[in-house]
């Protein structure tokens, strides 16, 4: 394919009908479309709070009561919304067997609300919607976890071994995660277009993969408002909203 730094929706719409196998790869530009806002942009999350390390939060205890009182009282902004057209139009490309994976680096567990099957999300920053032991790994409800927190004033632990619980997000200083990483990376390799969604493609590891994909022979399109550090690398750019885009290429009917 000839490169294009000016596509348009139907040069990838083109560009999806000729794929057999896609992953589409989000960031936090297809979530801010549904109010959620991004990290790193004037105005963004971190501008707002500093974020807090792992290494913090497990060692110690007034930086965990920090991270908890942000997490139930909602202000980061990463729950609690509902997907947008950018998500439901990667929606119908899974549900059409297009796609084969979502890899996402947002927590906010949109994909799944919008009808993605959780099996084919890969989320490499985990979920914000819920909560696991540092320990043994055992999954909490957050509105349980909130509920004993406005009872007594103790900070979460686990119900079966009593050990830390965090928000099942990847913190900073946190290792990636292996086993989401090893299935991005089996996916990437698969796929013969690798499409971008809401991503400046600046946080690595993470954004090695749209890299990966196009040095193994992958069509690489990028779908963002704003250039990225692999728009010269790219087959396709598109500078636009994902809704929009979405709802052209990816269309319910």
């Amino acid at each position: 394919m000839s490169r294009r730094l000016d596509a348009t929706r139907h040069d990838l719409t083109h560009a999806i009908a000729n794929a057999r196998r896609i992953v589409v790869f989000t960031g936090a530009g297809i979530s801010t479309e549904s109010g959620i806002p991004d990290f790193r942009s004037p105005g963004g999350v971190w501008s707002k709070m500093k974020p807090i390390y792992f290494q913090d939060f497990v060692g110690n205890e007034a930086r965990r009561r920090e991270a908890w009182e942000r997490a139930f009282g909602g202000r980061a902004g990463w729950v609690g919304r509902e997907p947008n057209a950018g998500h439901m139009g990667v929606a119908r490309l899974i549900a059409r067997g297009k796609a084969s994976a979502v890899i996402t680096q947002n927590v906010d567990n949109l994909h799944q609300a919008s009808g993605v099957p959780a099996h084919q999300v890969i989320e490499l920053h985990g979920n914000a919607s819920y909560a696991t032991c540092l320990d043994c790994t055992l999954r909490h409800d957050l509105n349980d976890l909130k509920s004993l927190w406005q009872a007594t004033g103790d900070l979460p632990a686990c119900r079966d071994c009593g050990g830390i619980v965090k928000t099942a997000t990847i913190s900073f200083g946190q290792a990636m995660p292996l086993e989401p990483m090893a299935r991005a990376q089996a996916e990437t390799m698969a796929c013969d277009l690798f499409l971008v969604l809401g991503s400046s493609l600046v946080v690595y590891p993470a954004a090695g993969f749209p890299v990966m994909a196009k040095r193994n022979g992958a069509v690489l399109a990028i779908v963002n408002r704003e250039e990225t550090e692999l728009d010269g690398y790219a087959d396709l750019v598109l500078h636009d909203e994902i809704g929009p885009v979405m709802t052209a290429v990816a269309p319910a009917n």
